[in-house]
């Protein structure tokens, strides 16, 4: 199978895509340690086609075809099961897209930084802001590693550029960037609404300072789920799960008991 997918645990299977240009390691960083004591649950961290060690597909031209690609390998590998969804940023856009096209299956949702609106210049984001900055590290990496750090971190440190680089910067550097540009130029917002109501456990979390995707328009989406948490965390930009990891891991510790109680794993 082209789409590279890592399959860690048994049980309720839940799904994990990571943001454009990454692969499945910031998923699995983020969330794998949540599990460390929990049972029950079988994860699975999926590369993005063109993406981490997923093949480019010749067949797909826009997010629509992404969307189908990933919707394709769940029903080879569960097959009319019902699953958990979990996105970061870009792939909180196909988390989205994968509920309302599967609103039968899914049964609880996570968006981390999620994208809302595809083109850039039309969210509403806010001005970049640094508000810890470790002026020593910074002068010790070199100025390409510098500069792409700086240009995201909300909180610049040596524990928060130790995970930017392997979870973000690493990753990034391996991604197939004309397929991607492809996509960017024939379809990076879906053709179809996936805006639909989604009634099952939901968290949405955002960063304060988030000046990629913001946390505004994700706000917007407070209506379309009934059963939603959400919470815009200061001190965190895109990626504020490795800038704010104990906020973060409360809340979605908090999620995922939601699902345990309420009998998820009895479908």
């Amino acid at each position: 199978m082209s789409i590279y997918h890592k399959v860690i645990g048994e049980g309720y299977p839940i799904v994990m895509l990571h943001g454009w240009t990454l692969d499945h390691q910031v998923m699995l960083h983020a969330m794998e340690p949540l599990f460390e004591k929990r049972r029950g649950w079988k994860r699975i961290y999926i590369d993005l086609p063109g993406m981490g060690k997923s093949e480019q597909k010749p067949s797909i031209h826009n997010s629509d075809d992404m969307l189908e690609a990933i919707l394709h390998l769940l029903d080879q590998i569960i097959p009319g099961e019902p699953f958990i969804i979990c996105g970061n940023s870009y792939g909180g856009y196909i988390a989205r897209g994968i509920v309302s096209s599967r609103q039968n299956r899914v049964r609880g949702l996570l968006l981390i930084a999620p994208m809302i609106i595809p083109e850039f210049n039309d969210r509403v984001v806010p001005q970049q802001t640094i508000i810890k900055r470790d002026s020593n590290l910074i002068s010790q990496l070199s100025s390409t590693d510098a500069e792409e750090f700086c240009s995201m971190g909300v909180v610049q440190g040596h524990t928060e550029w130790e995970r930017f680089k392997d979870e973000i910067l690493i990753p990034s550097k391996q991604t197939n960037h004309e397929f991607l540009n492809h996509i960017r130029q024939n379809g990076y917002g879906f053709s179809i609404d996936i805006s639909s109501k989604f009634e099952h456990p939901t968290l949405v979390i955002t960063g304060h300072q988030d000046h990629v995707v913001g946390y505004h328009d994700a706000l917007r989406l407070i209506e379309d789920y009934p059963r939603a948490t959400f919470a815009v965390l200061d001190m965190a930009g895109h990626n504020l799960q490795i800038e704010q990891p104990d906020v973060f891991n409360a809340l979605v510790h908090n999620w995922l008991n939601k699902l345990e109680s309420e009998k998820t794993f009895n479908g």
